[in-house]
């Protein structure tokens, strides 16, 4: 299954980004610089809240 693109919010400074669900790497809040998802080889661990998956 290919990868998606989903908007998540910064649990520490509400700020709504999007980003891949399968990330080569981690990915950080463009703000402030905290960690909104773990590469896990496959389908990222998301640590951020999930607003929507983008089609």
């Amino acid at each position: 299954m290919p990868g998606e693109f989903i908007k998540v919010k910064c649990e520490e400074c509400k700020n709504e980004q999007v980003i891949f669900s399968k990330p080569a790497g981690e990915v950080k809040c463009l703000v402030c610089g905290a960690v909104l998802a773990k590469n896990t080889g496959g389908a990222a661990e998301i640590t951020a809240k999930k607003v929507r998956t983008l089609s």
